[in-house]
């Protein structure tokens, strides 16, 4: 059987974790469960565009449907998601899973199609926007993992720990909602809405609850005061979202969260530790991941226009904008703000 192109659903497909097996670049972000999260919780549609031969899957590019009437309509590979690499066992077939679905979206009249991460295009193609990424080795021991850490990082996980800030590993929905009451402080300080409280408890429900990711969270005299979200899956871990109350900074408790996964992490067998993206300037965050010992890269964004068989391109910088109205919004209505807005931004 000679090999086919596909616009698939993973979530129609009770194997589809399985058949990543065969392309050893796939990551957390291919999984049906965090396909399952964007539908559930916005009612985006997946339309993956994969190439198949005897049943083996030897390219796949992810996407989702994005339906508005603020944003138009849209493909995005993926959305709420830092990156996500197409996967590919030769340039052959994924090019014909890219003509599939430059032609799906024609057809579907997309505004655009939204490629997140590299491996896409080669560095002739403008790219939209980009941002920086971090990694990490966490296959050493701890030891190790210290040691290639900056002395202010070192200085303030101990200063953390002296401090009797308490760490602990969940998977409960009692710490998932802890962890949201930090998100909600957080994103109103940064001037943003939250996402909705839905979205958290499907991350909980189809990636925690299924030993896909971990919640930790910081104590300080019996008080929540940081937390950070995890997903792991084939050998890595994936730093998703961090919140903390700023009141309690000078305890360094975001330190400990990190170091306590990462710890984590390497303890039970993982390779790789990645840290996501980081708006390029977002200069304290930005210091605060290199101070890891992590490996720092360009992550490039990509816009196809279908329609105009074209690239959109603007090579600026991306960023997260914060708006001064949402920090001062009362509550109920913040809240309100993530309901209705995120589900047209993807």
């Amino acid at each position: 059987m000679s090999a086919s192109v596909v616009i698939t659903n993973p979530l129609e497909d009770a194997g589809w974790n399985n058949h990543l097996a065969s392309s050893p670049d796939h990551s957390f972000f291919h999984t049906s469960n965090w396909a399952r999260v964007l539908h559930e919780t916005y009612g985006y549609q997946p339309v993956y565009a994969a190439t198949i031969e005897n049943g083996v899957l030897l390219a796949l590019i992810p996407v989702m449907e994005v339906r508005s009437i603020l944003t138009g309509r849209r493909g995005v590979s993926l959305p709420f998601t830092d990156y996500c690499e197409p996967l590919s066992t030769g340039e052959k077939h994924l090019q014909s899973a890219m003509d599939s679905l430059r032609e799906y979206g024609k057809n579907a009249g997309w505004k655009y199609i939204e490629f997140r991460g590299d491996g896409y295009f080669d560095d002739n193609v403008p790219c939209f926007g980009y941002y920086y990424g971090h990694r990490m080795s966490v296959a050493k021991d701890a030891a190790d993992l210290l040691a290639e850490m900056r002395n202010s990082t070192r200085r303030n996980i101990k200063k953390a720990q002296k401090s009797g800030v308490r760490i602990e590993i969940a998977t409960s929905m009692k710490a998932m909602t802890a962890f949201y009451r930090l998100h909600v402080m957080t994103r109103r300080m940064h001037g943003l809405p939250p996402q909705p409280f839905s979205f958290f408890r499907n991350i909980h429900e189809y990636i925690i609850s299924e030993n896909l990711g971990l919640i930790i969270l910081a104590f300080y005299k019996e008080k929540c005061i940081s937390g950070a979200v995890y997903f792991h899956f084939n050998g890595q871990a994936f730093y998703k979202y961090g919140a903390s109350n700023r009141i309690y900074q000078e305890l360094r408790a975001s330190n400990l969260v990190m170091w306590e996964a990462i710890n984590w992490y390497s303890a039970k067998g993982f390779h790789t530790f990645c840290f996501g993206r980081t708006d390029t300037d977002a200069t304290g965050l930005r210091q605060f991941k290199n101070g890891w010992g992590a490996e720092e890269w360009t992550i490039k964004y990509y816009r196809y226009a279908p329609g105009k068989e074209r690239f959109l391109g603007t090579s600026e910088p991306s960023r997260e904008r914060g708006y001064g109205i949402f920090t001062r919004m009362p509550l109920p209505m913040l809240l309100l703000a993530g309901r209705v807005m995120y589900r047209h931004m993807g």
